[in-house]
């Protein structure tokens, strides 16, 4: 059940969370490369890489499917632009509130809905999230504002920015001290959260606690016929996932003043289950990477228009152009989602390990024996199986 840490996993690690550093903070350099180097697209891959990180340690670690951490999204942003109204535009303490109470909320709900295991438990969780957005929609409007949404307003009391005297230029908008987080600003400090958030989770997939979680997805029936109870650490990895993606959801109203109930529906909790599923199930970095591909078609594709798809085609006779415009269009603009839905497709069918199943391949086709003599450990080093 223990994992053996010894100094060559450590440095194997290490190394691990360096190049990811790397890969992340110079995301605006190889981002420019496939037209996704600006601030927005990039806050989105470090802002949906973290929620996805979060509920991987659920799900792919666990084997436990929810369909409700959009609640958890919800009330991290609800929670931030609280805080951003009463107390302080400084994202410290709105960071922290939202973990705080995603958490609790998260606690609340596990305990209920860990009392069932699959289908059941996905439909508990599912219910769960349906019931916050309602809630949040129409019963709790004075808190949440209804589908109008809770926005940063110039006249709240904020008493923590008043009693330091500090006054605010313009429209309200976090701040890490007297550092507006908009822009590169913004992106760098969703890399800081991601980075840490990857660190954690690195840690976890690593530690005895991890080890726990995969040997209940092996075989629970087994781990319990042993006398071992699991609902404990299945409650604790629950918990945790559920403070991933409060702080996605803060880091969501940092960059963007606002809280909707849109977040809270079903369909941004089938959103991260795709992008879990897409990058790779139970692996380091298969949810950022589904994360960043499904959020870079869905800002790519769904740009592109009749008049683009007509200049890409122009070089055709007219008539060839014309039959390649009528194919493409249904699968661009706002039927981008036929993209991401033949990928998804594609990927479930020939690469059931996801995008990274598919790197490995690759390593395996090129690198020949030698790659596939490291395959066990280039395993052990991605994720869990």
């Amino acid at each position: 059940m223990h994992q053996i840490i010894t100094p060559s996993s450590r440095g194997k690690d290490l190394s691990i969370l360096l190049i990811f550093i790397a890969v992340v903070l110079t995301a605006p350099l190889w981002g420019s490369l496939i037209g996704a180097g600006y601030p927005d697209l990039l806050q989105k891959f470090a802002i949906f890489g973290l929620f996805a990180i979060g509920y991987n340690l659920l799900f792919g670690l666990t084997g436990y499917l929810s369909f409700g951490h959009a609640a958890f999204l919800g009330v991290g942003s609800y929670v931030t632009v609280w805080s951003f109204k009463l107390l302080s535009m400084n994202v410290i303490p709105a960071v922290m509130f939202a973990v705080v109470f995603s958490g609790i909320f998260a606690l609340v709900i596990g305990f209920l809905s860990l009392r069932r295991s699959g289908i059941y438990f996905s439909i508990l969780t599912l219910a769960f999230a349906q019931m916050s957005y309602n809630l949040a929609y129409s019963v709790l409007t004075p808190i949440t504002n209804g589908e109008t949404g809770l926005r940063v307003l110039r006249d709240d009391p904020r008493v923590i920015d008043n009693a330091l005297g500090v006054t605010l230029e313009g429209s309200p908008l976090g701040d890490l001290f007297g550092i507006t987080l908009t822009g590169y600003a913004g992106f760098y400090f969703c890399a800081a959260m991601l980075i840490l958030g990857f660190w954690l989770s690195l840690k976890i997939f690593r530690s005895p606690f991890g080890m726990k979680l995969v040997a209940i997805k092996s075989n629970q029936t087994r781990m319990e016929y042993t006398g071992f109870n699991p609902r404990p650490y299945l409650l604790s990895a629950f918990v945790i996932s559920g403070m991933y993606a409060g702080l996605a959801g803060s880091l969501m109203a940092i960059t963007d003043p606002l809280a909707g109930a849109e977040r809270m529906q079903w369909t941004a909790s089938g959103e991260v289950v795709l992008m879990t599923i897409l990058g790779g199930l139970g692996t380091l970095f298969g949810p950022i990477l589904g994360a960043a591909t499904i959020k870079y078609f869905e800002n790519i594709f769904s740009a592109i228009n009749l008049q683009v798809l007509e200049n890409t085609f122009a070089f055709m006779p007219e008539w060839l152009g014309g039959i390649m415009v009528t194919i493409t269009r249904p699968f661009v603009g706002e039927g981008w989602h036929l993209t991401l839905g033949v990928l998804f497709m594609l990927i479930i069918i020939f690469m059931p390990g996801g995008l990274i199943e598919g790197f490995r391949r690759l390593s395996r086709l090129f690198g020949g024996k030698k790659a596939a003599s490291e395959t066990p450990a280039a395993e052990s080093e991605g994720g869990v199986k």
